[in-house]
Protein backbone atom coordinates (compact mmCIF):
# COMPACT_ATOMS: atom_id res chain seq x y z
CA UNK A 1 0.00 0.00 0.00
CA UNK A 2 1.49 3.32 -0.93
CA UNK A 3 2.10 6.27 1.24
CA UNK A 4 -0.90 8.05 -0.56
CA UNK A 5 -3.43 5.81 0.14
CA UNK A 6 -2.46 5.16 3.96
CA UNK A 7 -2.81 8.64 4.47
CA UNK A 8 -5.95 9.21 2.64
CA UNK A 9 -7.10 5.97 4.88
CA UNK A 10 -6.42 7.68 7.85
CA UNK A 11 -8.56 10.70 7.31
CA UNK A 12 -12.22 11.48 6.79
CA UNK A 13 -14.87 13.84 7.09
CA UNK A 14 -16.57 16.23 9.78
CA UNK A 15 -18.90 18.12 8.15
CA UNK A 16 -16.96 19.59 5.13
CA UNK A 17 -13.15 19.36 7.30
CA UNK A 18 -11.17 16.66 6.75
CA UNK A 19 -9.82 15.72 10.14
CA UNK A 20 -7.62 12.59 11.39
CA UNK A 21 -10.05 9.46 11.36
CA UNK A 22 -9.21 8.70 15.35
CA UNK A 23 -10.89 12.69 15.89
CA UNK A 24 -14.04 12.23 14.61
CA UNK A 25 -16.09 9.94 17.52
CA UNK A 26 -14.67 12.40 19.98
CA UNK A 27 -16.15 15.51 17.36
CA UNK A 28 -20.00 13.82 17.29
CA UNK A 29 -20.12 13.35 20.45
CA UNK A 30 -19.40 16.83 21.88
CA UNK A 31 -21.69 17.73 19.11
CA UNK A 32 -24.60 15.28 20.72
CA UNK A 33 -23.18 15.76 24.34
CA UNK A 34 -23.98 19.93 23.79
CA UNK A 35 -27.53 19.52 21.95
CA UNK A 36 -29.18 16.89 23.74
CA UNK A 37 -31.19 18.67 26.12
CA UNK A 38 -32.80 20.72 23.07
CA UNK A 39 -32.88 18.21 20.88
CA UNK A 40 -36.88 16.81 20.77
CA UNK A 41 -37.41 20.26 20.80
CA UNK A 42 -34.82 21.63 17.57
CA UNK A 43 -35.95 18.56 15.42
CA UNK A 44 -39.38 19.90 15.93
CA UNK A 45 -38.30 23.42 15.18
CA UNK A 46 -35.82 22.48 12.03
CA UNK A 47 -38.88 20.48 10.46
CA UNK A 48 -41.89 21.86 11.46
CA UNK A 49 -42.90 18.55 13.04
CA UNK A 50 -42.38 16.73 9.85
CA UNK A 51 -39.42 14.55 11.12
CA UNK A 52 -42.70 12.90 13.40
CA UNK A 53 -43.81 12.19 9.38
CA UNK A 54 -40.58 10.97 7.77
CA UNK A 55 -40.63 8.41 11.22
CA UNK A 56 -44.34 7.33 10.62
CA UNK A 57 -43.11 6.34 7.50
CA UNK A 58 -40.27 4.21 8.23
CA UNK A 59 -42.39 1.88 11.24
CA UNK A 60 -44.61 1.55 8.52
CA UNK A 61 -41.95 0.31 6.21
CA UNK A 62 -40.49 -1.55 9.02
CA UNK A 63 -43.27 -4.10 9.26
CA UNK A 64 -42.76 -5.05 12.41
CA UNK A 65 -44.91 -7.40 14.17
CA UNK A 66 -45.91 -8.97 17.96
CA UNK A 67 -42.95 -11.20 19.51
CA UNK A 68 -40.82 -9.65 16.72
CA UNK A 69 -36.69 -8.46 18.28
CA UNK A 70 -35.88 -5.24 17.01
CA UNK A 71 -32.39 -2.89 17.21
CA UNK A 72 -32.54 0.67 16.78
CA UNK A 73 -29.35 2.53 16.57
CA UNK A 74 -28.68 5.88 16.83
CA UNK A 75 -32.00 6.12 18.53
CA UNK A 76 -31.59 9.44 20.56
CA UNK A 77 -34.23 10.21 22.50
CA UNK A 78 -36.20 7.28 21.42
CA UNK A 79 -38.66 8.02 19.40
CA UNK A 80 -38.51 5.15 16.57
CA UNK A 81 -37.67 2.90 20.05
CA UNK A 82 -41.27 4.15 21.72
CA UNK A 83 -43.09 3.05 18.35
CA UNK A 84 -41.37 -0.14 17.90
CA UNK A 85 -42.45 -0.99 21.79
CA UNK A 86 -45.49 -0.62 21.22
CA UNK A 87 -45.78 -2.74 18.15
CA UNK A 88 -43.67 -5.86 19.09
CA UNK A 89 -45.97 -5.64 22.56
CA UNK A 90 -44.92 -7.58 25.72
CA UNK A 91 -44.21 -10.89 23.91
CA UNK A 92 -41.39 -9.06 21.78
CA UNK A 93 -38.32 -7.04 22.70
CA UNK A 94 -37.03 -3.49 21.45
CA UNK A 95 -32.94 -2.60 22.14
CA UNK A 96 -32.42 1.25 22.35
CA UNK A 97 -28.92 2.15 20.89
CA UNK A 98 -26.78 4.87 20.97
CA UNK A 99 -23.33 5.63 20.90
CA UNK A 100 -23.16 8.62 22.68
CA UNK A 101 -24.40 8.56 26.24
CA UNK A 102 -25.85 11.56 26.82
CA UNK A 103 -28.47 11.04 24.14
CA UNK A 104 -29.23 7.30 25.53
CA UNK A 105 -29.96 8.95 29.34
CA UNK A 106 -31.78 11.79 27.90
CA UNK A 107 -34.13 8.78 25.62
CA UNK A 108 -34.07 6.54 28.52
CA UNK A 109 -35.66 9.51 30.83
CA UNK A 110 -38.09 10.66 28.29
CA UNK A 111 -39.27 6.81 27.89
CA UNK A 112 -39.36 5.81 31.17
CA UNK A 113 -41.00 8.99 32.19
CA UNK A 114 -44.00 8.03 29.18
CA UNK A 115 -44.04 4.70 30.50
CA UNK A 116 -42.11 2.73 27.77
CA UNK A 117 -40.93 -0.32 30.22
CA UNK A 118 -41.24 -3.88 30.45
CA UNK A 119 -40.25 -4.73 26.65
CA UNK A 120 -37.31 -2.39 25.68
CA UNK A 121 -33.30 -2.47 26.79
CA UNK A 122 -30.96 -0.23 26.30
CA UNK A 123 -27.19 -0.28 25.03
CA UNK A 124 -24.17 2.18 24.67
CA UNK A 125 -22.98 0.92 21.32
CA UNK A 126 -20.52 1.69 18.37
CA UNK A 127 -22.66 0.82 15.19
CA UNK A 128 -19.49 -0.27 13.94
CA UNK A 129 -19.44 -3.24 16.22
CA UNK A 130 -21.97 -3.80 17.53
CA UNK A 131 -21.79 -6.72 20.20
CA UNK A 132 -24.88 -9.32 19.74
CA UNK A 133 -24.46 -12.07 18.02
CA UNK A 134 -24.97 -12.81 14.76
CA UNK A 135 -28.79 -13.27 13.42
CA UNK A 136 -30.19 -11.84 16.72
CA UNK A 137 -33.06 -9.19 15.50
CA UNK A 138 -36.02 -9.02 13.22
CA UNK A 139 -35.14 -5.80 11.99
CA UNK A 140 -32.45 -3.26 12.76
CA UNK A 141 -32.90 0.99 12.33
CA UNK A 142 -30.69 3.57 12.16
CA UNK A 143 -32.45 6.98 11.83
CA UNK A 144 -30.67 10.31 11.55
CA UNK A 145 -27.38 8.62 12.41
CA UNK A 146 -25.69 6.98 9.29
CA UNK A 147 -24.34 10.18 8.46
CA UNK A 148 -22.30 10.84 11.74
CA UNK A 149 -20.68 6.78 11.49
CA UNK A 150 -17.07 7.18 10.53
CA UNK A 151 -17.25 3.81 8.60
CA UNK A 152 -20.61 3.77 7.29
CA UNK A 153 -19.61 0.69 5.45
CA UNK A 154 -18.81 -0.81 8.71
CA UNK A 155 -21.64 -0.31 10.32
CA UNK A 156 -24.06 -1.60 7.34
CA UNK A 157 -22.18 -4.68 7.67
CA UNK A 158 -22.33 -4.68 11.35
CA UNK A 159 -26.55 -4.58 10.79
CA UNK A 160 -26.39 -7.37 8.13
CA UNK A 161 -24.62 -9.39 10.64
CA UNK A 162 -26.96 -9.36 13.38
CA UNK A 163 -30.23 -9.16 11.21
CA UNK A 164 -31.64 -12.76 10.91
CA UNK A 165 -32.13 -14.53 7.84
CA UNK A 166 -35.74 -13.55 6.69
CA UNK A 167 -35.14 -10.02 8.75
CA UNK A 168 -34.81 -6.19 7.05
CA UNK A 169 -32.71 -3.43 7.97
CA UNK A 170 -33.87 0.07 7.54
CA UNK A 171 -31.52 3.54 7.12
CA UNK A 172 -33.92 6.27 7.68
CA UNK A 173 -31.46 9.36 6.93
CA UNK A 174 -30.88 13.05 5.16
CA UNK A 175 -30.43 12.98 1.42
CA UNK A 176 -30.42 14.64 -1.60
CA UNK A 177 -32.83 16.53 -2.94
CA UNK A 178 -34.60 15.40 -6.44
CA UNK A 179 -34.67 18.46 -7.93
CA UNK A 180 -32.29 21.72 -8.49
CA UNK A 181 -34.75 24.34 -7.29
CA UNK A 182 -35.33 22.38 -4.72
CA UNK A 183 -31.96 21.79 -3.72
CA UNK A 184 -31.40 25.48 -3.68
CA UNK A 185 -33.92 26.40 -1.81
CA UNK A 186 -32.98 23.45 0.90
CA UNK A 187 -29.58 24.86 0.61
CA UNK A 188 -30.31 28.45 1.84
CA UNK A 189 -32.39 27.20 4.50
CA UNK A 190 -30.08 25.18 5.72
CA UNK A 191 -27.11 27.15 5.72
CA UNK A 192 -28.86 30.32 7.18
CA UNK A 193 -31.58 29.03 9.40
CA UNK A 194 -30.37 26.34 10.82
CA UNK A 195 -27.29 27.60 12.79
CA UNK A 196 -29.19 30.85 13.55
CA UNK A 197 -31.57 28.97 14.85
CA UNK A 198 -29.44 26.81 16.72
CA UNK A 199 -27.54 29.83 17.82
CA UNK A 200 -31.33 31.28 19.54
CA UNK A 201 -32.44 27.83 20.86
CA UNK A 202 -29.77 25.30 21.77
CA UNK A 203 -26.47 28.30 22.21
CA UNK A 204 -24.96 26.48 19.63
CA UNK A 205 -24.67 27.47 15.70
CA UNK A 206 -21.39 25.14 15.29
CA UNK A 207 -23.35 22.07 15.89
CA UNK A 208 -25.95 22.87 13.76
CA UNK A 209 -23.52 24.32 10.96
CA UNK A 210 -21.86 20.84 10.95
CA UNK A 211 -25.96 19.34 10.76
CA UNK A 212 -26.02 20.86 6.90
CA UNK A 213 -22.42 20.09 6.24
CA UNK A 214 -22.82 16.75 7.05
CA UNK A 215 -25.86 16.33 5.27
CA UNK A 216 -24.20 17.48 2.26
CA UNK A 217 -21.32 14.79 2.83
CA UNK A 218 -23.78 11.74 2.81
CA UNK A 219 -23.87 9.30 0.56
CA UNK A 220 -26.51 9.92 -2.39
CA UNK A 221 -29.63 7.45 -2.70
CA UNK A 222 -28.63 5.25 -5.52
CA UNK A 223 -24.66 5.22 -3.79
CA UNK A 224 -26.10 4.38 -0.09
CA UNK A 225 -28.19 1.71 -2.15
CA UNK A 226 -25.20 0.19 -3.77
CA UNK A 227 -23.52 0.26 0.06
CA UNK A 228 -26.61 -1.96 0.91
CA UNK A 229 -26.17 -4.61 -1.31
CA UNK A 230 -22.24 -4.79 -1.11
CA UNK A 231 -22.89 -5.14 2.87
CA UNK A 232 -25.43 -8.34 1.74
CA UNK A 233 -28.62 -7.19 2.06
CA UNK A 234 -30.97 -8.03 -0.81
CA UNK A 235 -34.09 -6.51 -2.52
CA UNK A 236 -32.90 -3.48 -1.48
CA UNK A 237 -34.36 -0.14 -2.47
CA UNK A 238 -35.06 3.30 -0.93
CA UNK A 239 -38.51 5.75 -1.13
CA UNK A 240 -37.80 9.29 -1.07
CA UNK A 241 -39.77 11.63 0.99
CA UNK A 242 -39.68 15.24 0.84
CA UNK A 243 -38.67 15.39 -2.65
CA UNK A 244 -35.44 13.32 -1.20
CA UNK A 245 -34.60 16.11 1.70
CA UNK A 246 -35.23 12.80 3.41
CA UNK A 247 -34.98 8.59 2.03
CA UNK A 248 -35.53 5.59 3.45
CA UNK A 249 -33.64 2.64 2.17
CA UNK A 250 -34.72 -0.98 2.97
CA UNK A 251 -32.92 -3.79 2.30
CA UNK A 252 -33.60 -8.20 3.06
CA UNK A 253 -31.72 -10.87 4.69
CA UNK A 254 -32.29 -14.04 3.24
Amino acid sequence: MSEQSTSEQSRTHFGYKEIPVQEKQVRVRQVFDSVAGRYDLMNDLMSLGVHRLWKRRAIALAGVRRGQRVLDLAAGTGDLSEQFAGKVGREGRVVMSDINQSMLCQGRTRLEDAGVVGNLDYALANAERLPFADNSFDCVTIGFGLRNVTHKQLALNEMQRVVKPGGRALVLEFSHPTTRPLAQAYDLYSFSVLPRLGRLVANDADSYQYLAESIRMHPDQETLLSMMSQAGFEQCQYFNLTGGIVAIHRGYKV
